[in-house]
Formats: structure tokens, C-alpha cells, sequence
């Protein structure tokens, strides 16, 4: 089977190979020698940080603050 690498880095897997992934939403990629290794992942940890950031009153935007700050010179600035 051949797939092709578009212009954007994007790939189509071939029908044959997606039928097999039922219910498969993300991959993870790694690169073996001269080969692309491809492996389906489940992502139940996001979901089980979400509720339990959840549970702790975290909002999105409490951690988008925090990415931020994090990114800042500020944060970094060891006087």
C-alpha cells in the first residue's frame, strides 16, 4: 500500500489500514531507523486531568494563566 505525503505534511493512511483503527482518533508516531511507526493511543488521561481539574475548580482559563506566566520572562527572572 502507498500513502502520500502532501505539500502541508499531512498523509492519508489508505481505507485498508483505517479499518482496522475502528474508533481510533489519535496515533502516536515515532521514527525506527528509516521507518514511521505508527501506534493507536487512547487518550483516558486527558480526560481523567480534565475532571479532576475539574473537581478542583481549575478552569481553562486558570491554566492558560498559569501557561503564560509560566512562558513569561518574569517567571524565568532570577532577579
Amino acid at each position: 500500500m502507498l500513502a502520500r505525503l502532501t505539500s502541508d505534511n499531512q498523509l492519508t493512511l489508505p481505507e485498508a489500514v483505517t479499518d482496522r483503527l475502528e474508533g481510533t482518533e489519535y496515533l502516536e508516531v515515532a521514527v525506527e531507523a528509516d521507518r514511521i511507526v505508527l501506534t493507536p493511543v487512547q487518550v483516558v488521561r486527558a480526560a481523567a486531568v480534565r475532571a479532576k481539574l475539574a473537581e478542583m475548580g481549575i478552569t481553562e482559563d486558570d491554566v492558560a494563566d498559569a501557561v503564560d506566566w509560566a512562558r513569561s520572562s518574569a517567571a524565568h527572572d532570577d532577579g
